[in-house]
């Protein structure tokens, strides 16, 4: 019980940062970054949603809305499976891996700076230096 809640209050103070910080300079918070992440290591570039699901951590629904957002803001595009017409892809576009390049270092930055002011913390010192990110 002591590790999740040490784990939850990382989490707690890691992700309003960060998810703040996407926002301020790209429009995209860390849902949508790490749609954008998993599609580019994809084949093709391209997922289903059901497997956007499983990177993202949301449900059905709230992929399907942060789909539409990406979709509208050129980062993504829908895409029919040639095997299966009944198939549909979210893919990458070329817009949607510059803003990916660029805002890599801005969310390893950031989580480098949550890292370090958590290391303070004598209850969170031992996770975080587990959790904290190389570099």
């Amino acid at each position: 019980a002591a590790l999740w809640y040490q784990l939850a209050a990382v989490h707690a103070r890691v992700a309003g940062p960060v998810e703040r910080a996407l926002h301020r300079r790209f429009g995209i918070g860390i849902a949508e970054l790490h749609s954008l992440m998993a599609l580019a290591d994809a084949p093709d570039g391209e997922l289903r949603m059901l497997e956007l699901n499983d990177v993202t951590f949301l449900n059905q629904s709230s992929v399907s809305r942060m789909v539409v957002r990406l979709e509208r803001a050129g980062l993504t595009e829908r895409r029919s499976c040639e095997q299966d017409r009944r198939g549909v892809y979210t893919g990458i576009t070329e817009r949607g891996a510059r803003v990916l390049r660029d805002a890599l270092p801005v969310y390893e930055g950031c989580l480098r700076e949550c890292f370090d002011r958590l290391a303070g913390d004598p209850r969170l010192h031992s996770l975080v230096r587990r959790l904290r990110p190389l570099g």
